[in-house]
């Protein structure tokens, strides 16, 4: 039995990690799906260990059906849908928490096992105890998210969508750089380099704007101001102030989407900036100046995906490439910013 003394890295944790980086990944995507598609309400009770059964009889089906008529999104927008197109949604938001079970049952055994063996090393173990408890939260702000559409809306407070894809995206973050330190080992010798500080800017940038993505598609702004560079042929969105300040900043579809664009400017040239300066200085080692092109070019597809998905109206399919591309960019500026800081 290893100590955990003896060692500083495993390979095994490490890749245990980078599984449950990827089921996150995935259940970010059939999230943004779920949203896209209104399905997130279909499901109106938490029962998290209960509830990971779908209904398995037509009884079950209309006791299930039942409790979603009750709600303000069937009686106002959905009023006359048919039990078959109930289904649909319902298997959406299924699917959804069914991933956010697997992701448990996948990231808790296992820790348990290498706990047990003692093959985590021992200064990651309570970093690993925080992701099972930041697993835990997302969970519970998933049905808190939930709960704000089914008594006075007829969807999801969009500043709650945005705590729940955010909290996602750090879990996945987190869960990347925890792979990282578990595969190579803690660095012996940290680099000083003002590139540390800069890399971890561009993380930080890079989700702000996928806070930013997500209050657009919490007030379906994809589906307005479909053309670009302009807004309905205007540089600035006439519907841009909403009901005071939060109001402006969460809820205007005007606004949110034009917060989004414009960050997507700066990011651009935030990243292309940092591509040509990686390439001139000594303080970037080949392996991270690689990275950081990557991410360069992630970005740079992913705003060209962004310009398509908006002036398609946000089709589906392009929307969750959209999504899906945005925690690629993610992973790659993470990754950037744990090896600048190594030498």
């Amino acid at each position: 039995m290893t100590s955990f003394l003896r060692s500083d890295r495993s390979t095994p944790v490490a890749i245990w990690l980078s599984i449950v980086a990827a089921l996150v990944l995935v259940m970010v995507v059939v999230g943004g799906a779920t949203r896209l598609t209104d399905s997130g309400l279909s499901i109106t009770e938490w029962k998290p260990v209960t509830g990971a059964l779908p209904p398995m009889s037509d009884a079950h089906w209309v006791a299930e059906f039942d409790k979603y008529r009750q709600i303000p999104q069937y009686q106002l927008v959905n009023r006359g849908m048919s039990l078959e197109e109930f289904k649909v949604i319902y298997w959406w938001e299924w699917a959804h928490r069914f991933l956010g079970r697997l992701v448990g049952l996948v990231y808790a055994l296992p820790f348990a096992y290498f706990l047990v063996r003692r093959q985590i090393p021992k200064r990651l173990i309570l970093r690993c105890v925080g992701l099972l408890a930041l697993g835990g939260l997302q969970g519970a702000i998933g049905w808190w998210m939930v709960s704000s559409g089914l008594a006075d809306r007829v969807s999801v407070a969009p500043e709650r969508l945005m705590v729940h894809l955010g909290l996602a995206f750090i879990l996945f973050s987190a869960l990347i750089w925890t792979a990282l330190d578990a595969w190579r080992g803690e660095a012996r010798q940290p680099l000083p380099s003002p590139w540390s500080l800069l890399a971890l800017g561009l993380m930080a940038l890079i989700f702000l704007q996928i806070l930013l993505g997500a209050l657009v598609a919490g007030n379906d702004a994809g589906r307005v101001y479909t053309d670009w560079p302009l807004m309905n042929g205007t540089l600035f969105p006439r519907d841009y102030a909403g009901e005071g300040i939060w109001g402006t900043i969460a809820h205007s579809q005007g606004a949110v989407q034009l917060h989004h664009r414009l960050l997507g400017y700066v990011l651009t040239v935030v990243v292309i900036w940092m591509a040509i300066s990686a390439r001139r200085t000594n303080y970037v080692p080949p392996p991270a100046r690689r990275l950081m092109m990557a991410t360069t070019h992630a970005t740079l597809l992913q705003v060209v995906l962004g310009i398509a998905t908006l002036v398609m109206v946000a089709p589906l399919w392009l929307s969750m490439i959209h999504q899906f591309l945005a925690a690629i960019v993610l992973g790659l500026a993470t990754a950037f910013a744990w090896r600048i800081r190594r030498v």
